[in-house]
């Protein structure tokens, strides 16, 4: 049996973090097409609708979400980074994360920064402290669907916190 050299990548199978991650990280691929499309669009959802996606997001943000239900244009430009962005930067890291691609370490740590302080400082600020109208009535549907999206990107920065993060397990 062949021992690994200390200056090559750990296997795929011998990282459970990264396939954690790319599990995670693809769900959120899905989430920036059906979720943050939609307002960053343009699209109405203050309505049920027939369609799945519509109706997928009426379902969330009607007593949970109102500033993602009626976005301001700053709160657009929140979800049309997730959705044209983010969702790029999603897809080069699982890449990444299954390849073993070192590289993907400073992206990482950007995209970390970034979405934990727009997501966990402005949007939950606005969400819980702001004006009335953008305040959330269902905080314990509105954290279960957005704490992720701090959390996660959290322990990327974690695990991203060292060059060459695929030569170790964690």
């Amino acid at each position: 049996m062949k021992k690994l050299k200390k200056d090559k990548n750990l296997p795929l199978r011998d990282r459970p973090v990264d396939i954690f991650f790319m599990v995670i990280f693809t769900l959120f691929i899905v989430t920036s097409c059906i979720a943050d499309m939609i307002p960053t669009l343009g699209i109405d959802f203050n309505q049920p609708s027939q369609n799945f996606i519509i109706n997928s997001n009426y379902w969330y943000a009607h007593d949970a979400d109102p500033l993602f239900q009626n976005p301001p244009v700053w709160m657009r430009i929140v979800t049309g980074l997730s959705a044209f962005v983010y969702m790029i930067f999603y897809i080069i890291l699982v890449i990444s994360l299954w390849r073993g691609w070192n590289k993907i370490q400073l992206p990482s740590v950007i995209y970390a920064t970034m979405i934990a302080s727009i997501t966990g400082i402005i949007v939950f600020g606005v969400e819980f402290f702001g004006e009335p109208q953008w305040r959330t009535q269902n905080p314990v549907k509105f954290l279960s669907f957005n704490l992720p999206y701090v959390i996660v990107p959290l322990l990327l920065l974690i695990r991203m916190r060292k060059p060459l993060p695929f030569r170790r397990k964690f």
